[in-house]
């Protein structure tokens, strides 16, 4: 199945700005297996986007039990880009999570970067394969201009201030 254009130059705009703009790195523009005709990007960001509101909490406890900060490497994530002028529906989005994995091909952190000394670390729950899926959103308008929302794949906890 071959991508339309339009859809490569989108994921060429929104490539370039994770790149030079938000200082992404491991960039890739990928196709899934089940035959979705939108390219998608994967990319490890310069920090963690997303901290589950449970994992919070576990690393919070973690930390005080040994006295020291667990470092919170980023996640690989993917990218899908799209124009301000698509219009998308819950079946869309449901066909781009039905088509991914929770991490990108090549994208997954060893557990000795995590800071998980032994395998029953219970803020680690929540990383690796065992994280949900999500995607993000990369929404560019005619001038270029690419505006992110991070999604997920069904119903998640809200975050606590």
């Amino acid at each position: 199945m071959t991508v339309p254009k339009h859809l490569e130059a989108l994921a060429e705009i929104v490539l370039n700005n994770l790149q030079n703009q938000h200082d992404w790195t491991e960039l890739k523009t990928q196709q899934p297996n089940s035959g979705l005709s939108r390219p998608l990007i994967s990319g490890l960001p310069p920090r963690r986007l997303y901290v589950h509101p449970d994992e919070q909490i576990e690393i919070i406890k973690a930390e005080k039990d040994r006295s020291e900060r667990i470092p919170q490497p980023p996640d690989c994530e993917w990218v899908v880009p799209t124009h301000l002028a698509e219009s998308w529906s819950v079946k869309n989005f449901a066909a781009v999570f039905d088509a991914i994995d929770p991490i990108p091909p090549g994208g997954a952190a060893p557990l000795d970067a995590l800071g998980a000394e032994d395998d029953g670390a219970r803020w680690m729950q929540w990383r690796g394969p065992k994280r949900g899926k999500r995607i993000l959103l990369a929404i560019v308008q005619d001038d270029s201009t690419v505006v992110y929302y991070l999604m997920h794949d069904g119903i998640v906890k809200p975050r606590q201030n």
